[in-house]
């Protein structure tokens, strides 16, 4: 009976000290020479190539960010193994231990925060719309009887509708089955207006056949901050990854990053999103923070 009882209470600290090991990541990677890197398949910041290969500007910046993890650790290599994650999946895979850290498109809000923890901000998404470049629309009041798209599952419209210079505007609203169809409404002239994330709709036009035809315009109807993804209760290693993204901003290489992504011809189809930075992501590199994106919304 007491060799049961001693046994239970080996498993016990041996569950404890893994738990404890999991919520010090900087000692987990240290241990293990490796580290799980959390990237998305299909995101405007972070895409797979296929065959494994994941690209993107927050997929880069978090290799770069793991890179001076590793000076600081003073491992000789370090192992980057790349997880996919999705909207359902994503805080799961952090949380219980499987990815050590997120950089793909994830929002900061206060919901999430009581379950993880977020880097400082490094991209500030907008909510915009895009039109025709000859259709005469320039603001949500130039909305009144057109026909807006845009996609299932997704807050856009109710954010227009939300917006305060939509009073007294009667839009209809039509619902794309992904983000290409609703561009395709816009295209084929059933919507005048597509209302969705600025970084999508850039991307959209820069795959159409006639990238000219098509601008971003009007308000912004929303912003939210988008940061990497950690555990909650890690100091050190919030602190490390915080450290190497300020590192980035200060001495202009994650600028040239978001050049190189965001300006310049990328992969796979070697088109041009042509998205200049927002002038919320650069106040959000002036003054490097983690606010959830409820303060954003705060005047």
């Amino acid at each position: 009976m007491k060799k049961h009882l001693l046994a239970i209470a080996v498993t016990a600290l041996a569950a404890g000290s893994a738990f404890a090991q999991a919520t010090d990541t900087l000692a987990k990677i240290k241990a293990s020479g490796s580290v799980t890197l959390g990237v998305r398949e299909s995101s405007g910041l972070s895409y797979t190539l296929g065959n494994g290969k994941y690209v993107g500007f927050h997929t880069e910046m978090g290799e770069i960010v793991l890179a001076d993890v590793q000076k600081q650790l003073g491992l000789p290599k370090l192992d980057i193994k790349y997880q996919p994650v999705t909207s359902q999946n994503r805080i799961p895979l952090v949380t219980n231990g499987t990815v050590d850290l997120e950089c793909g498109s994830t929002t900061n809000n206060a919901a999430r925060l009581k379950d993880v923890s977020f880097a400082v901000t490094t991209y500030v998404e907008e909510v915009r719309m895009v039109v025709k470049a000859n259709s005469g629309i320039t603001s949500i009041k130039d909305l009144n009887g057109k026909t807006v798209a845009t996609t299932t599952g997704t807050t856009s419209v109710q954010t227009l509708r939300k917006h305060e210079r939509a009073g007294g505007i009667d839009f209809k609203e039509v619902m794309g089955k992904d983000h290409a169809d609703s561009f395709l409404m816009l295209e084929t002239g059933r919507a005048e207006a597509f209302v969705m994330d600025g970084s999508i709709l850039a991307a959209n036009i820069s795959k159409s056949k006639s990238p000219a035809d098509y601008k971003i315009v009007g308000e912004v109807l929303n912003v939210e901050p988008i940061a990497c993804m950690l555990r909650k209760d890690d100091p050190a290693f919030k602190k490390a990854v915080d450290d190497s993204i300020k590192r980035q901003i200060k001495d202009g290489s994650l600028a040239k990053l978001y050049d190189k992504w965001f300006m310049q011809p990328v992969p796979p189809a070697n088109v041009k999103i042509g998205l200049p930075m927002s002038d919320a992501t650069k106040e959000a590199w002036a003054n490097p923070n983690d606010k959830p994106m409820e303060d954003y919304a705060k005047k």
